[in-house]
């Protein structure tokens, strides 16, 4: 069984192989500008972590990775991505370890044994008794490059608080995702027509932290939240051709 499996081929889109998260990164990377990286799926690892045979294949494969980003030790995400996860019926969202901004070989593998052990903690094994799943979940784990982004986002092709399909709603602030996602900032709320992309609405949020990566990314993730400067937390995070781009992509991924 191959223990690498690269986004843009085939056998990364079998969800029951790399689980929800880089299977459906792995179809989208057929035809769109995904990130490039590759999903680590020992099978059945040991609590003590990888065997010097799947520690090479790692190292192995974080080198062509580097090698086709253009750099020695590319910055990466170190992700889980469960078989059961991201499905209809279950997120696992926050339970499984992430780790950003991590390089080099070493620290890719230390946040890869990280993320194989989140499959076990005592609540991710509650979260599956509740569900009525195993309390053994098979992980693997999703090496992909980093987006080192001055805005990030959160692009919704339906209006979450509503259900109304007609509209795309974004979430933006400043730095990388991990404040916005980790609710630790209010961000910008942008609303879009669906059909022809007209603005329809804005609500600038004052953005007070934002993450950042730091300069070297270790198996903990080399980033840290920071205060925005002032000059820039009432600045709107996206403009115009931003947000029409956004959602222009919103309705090329629906459909």
């Amino acid at each position: 069984m191959n223990t690498i499996h690269w986004l843009e081929n085939p056998d990364c889109h079998d969800a029951a192989l790399v689980g929800g998260k880089a299977a459906n990164l792995g179809r989208l990377a057929e035809t769109q500008p995904v990130p490039p990286g590759f999903c680590f799926t020992p099978e059945k690892p040991g609590p003590r972590g990888l065997s010097p045979d799947l520690y090479a294949e790692l190292v192995a494969a974080y080198a062509v990775l580097a090698a086709r980003c253009g750099t020695p030790e590319v910055r990466v995400a170190v992700r889980s991505s469960a078989v059961d996860e991201d499905g209809q019926q279950t997120s696992f969202a926050g339970l499984h370890d992430t780790y950003l901004n991590v390089t080099g070989p070493g620290a890719v593998a230390a946040a890869v044994r990280r993320c194989l052990a989140s499959g076990r903690t005592p609540r991710a094994q509650s979260y599956r008794r509740a569900l009525g799943l195993p309390e053994e979940a098979d992980v693997a784990v999703l090496v992909q490059q980093l987006v080192v982004a001055d805005v990030s986002t959160v692009v919704f092709s339906a209006d979450p608080t509503t259900g109304a399909r007609d509209r795309v709603v974004i979430n933006a602030t400043w730095g990388l995702g991990e404040s916005l996602v980790g609710g630790t900032v209010t961000p910008d709320l942008y609303v879009v027509r669906k059909r022809d992309l007209h603005i329809l609405s804005r609500q600038i949020a004052e953005k007070t932290c934002m993450t950042v990566a730091t300069p070297d990314g270790d198996a903990v993730g080399g980033v840290r939240e920071v205060p925005v400067p002032s000059c820039m937390q009432r600045e709107p995070a996206l403009d115009n051709a931003q947000i029409r781009a956004l959602a222009d992509l919103a309705r090329t991924l629906e459909n």
